[in-house]
């Protein structure tokens, strides 16, 4: 009998022992794949050079594109491959257009995205980090997927490590004290991307409501005020200067010329920017350059409306803005923010 009782004993105490083991486990590999999702590269690719346009945060009906993770929806199909994801993405974004498109929807409300040079690198991390991961989605998302009849092919759980890490609760988690632990570079990236997010969602509404004119007079009477509100928001010098301005209070200085001339070289050698930081005494200044695509032309290309050109001139009689094509390094966001 009491042979009988230990072997009982013993059994359940490696059973208990095995279901700690898995839970710590299981721990482990949560944390692990939470990890290596923060420090993939596309991660940080895809804030920079999507979130401008692709914001999860922006409402349903105060957007300029979709979010991306409603991009992952129609791409990533029942059946597809990382590398075949990753191909039609690259393909979409080499040359956008609307017989290519795979969100009509999307087309037809925000009009075909801005054709930008991106390093193929650069398009490739991007690709593998929305395959691999659950993105983060706007609160509104869900809902209006699920009304919609979960157009768009894609799976609908997603596919991506660590289900649930995008969620709402994580990401308010993170926004708490998230500037403590950010990096010199990642603060003056989020300085100068959600000031660039704010001014191309009212460049760009406003360019799909009123046309290219209406834009001009919208930079000249808001894009300042629009800056200097970010400014205040971050506590930062927000500035944006260039060596061919439009206005001749964003001429920038000696040192930032020199900049300018580096980041002109990186993206000329298909290079994917990296800022610049300088830290002097108790003051951090950011650099990182501003680079031109398709949309960046119809006020800044070789072939400007002849009536949108000469409501530029007579606005801005000194301008230099013009003449790029696409993916040139027009100038540099200029930040400066306390330590």
């Amino acid at each position: 009998m009491i042979r009988k009782l230990l072997l009982v004993v013993s059994v359940l105490t490696l059973v208990s022992s095995c279901k700690n083991d898995n839970k710590k486990e299981l721990g482990y590999t949560n944390a692990l794949a939470l990890e290596n999702e923060q420090e993939h590269p596309g991660k940080k690719l895809m804030e920079v050079n999507c979130y401008v346009c692709h914001s999860p945060t922006a409402s349903h009906d105060d957007r300029i594109a979709p979010p991306m993770i409603a991009i992952k929806r129609h791409y990533l199909t029942d059946g597809i491959s990382k590398a075949e994801f990753i191909e039609d993405i690259q393909h979409y974004v080499a040359n956008p257009n609307e017989v290519n498109s795979r969100m009509v929807g999307a087309v037809k409300r925000f009009g075909v995205m801005p054709k930008a040079q991106y390093p193929e690198k650069t398009v490739k991390q991007i690709a593998e980090y929305i395959y691999d991961y659950d993105i983060e989605k706007p609160e509104w998302f869900e809902d209006h997927f699920n009304e919609q009849g979960g157009k768009g092919h894609g799976m609908k759980n997603g596919r991506g490590m660590q289900k649930g890490y995008g969620n709402k609760n994580r990401n308010k988690e993170q926004a708490s004290g998230a500037d403590s632990t950010m990096s010199y570079e990642e603060l003056g990236l989020k300085y100068a991307m959600s000031t660039k997010a704010e001014l191309g969602k009212n460049l760009m509404g406003t360019i799909q409501k009123k046309g290219t004119l209406a834009a001009v007079e919208f930079c000249n009477i808001k894009a300042y005020p629009l800056t200097d509100s970010m400014a205040v928001m971050h506590n930062a010098n927000i500035k944006r200067v260039s060596d061919k301005p439009r206005n001749t209070n964003n001429q920038a200085n000696s040192s930032e010329l020199t900049y300018i001339t580096k980041f002109k070289k990186d993206v000329a050698a298909n290079l994917e920017p990296k800022a610049i930081i300088e830290e002097t005494g108790d003051t951090v200044h950011f650099y990182y350059p501003i680079v031109t695509n398709t949309m960046c032309l119809q006020c800044h290309g070789k072939a400007v409306e002849s009536e949108v050109y000469k409501s530029i001139k007579s606005l801005y009689p000194k301008d230099e803005a013009i003449g790029y094509i696409e993916n040139e390094v027009r100038g540099i966001w200029s930040i400066s923010f306390d330590k």
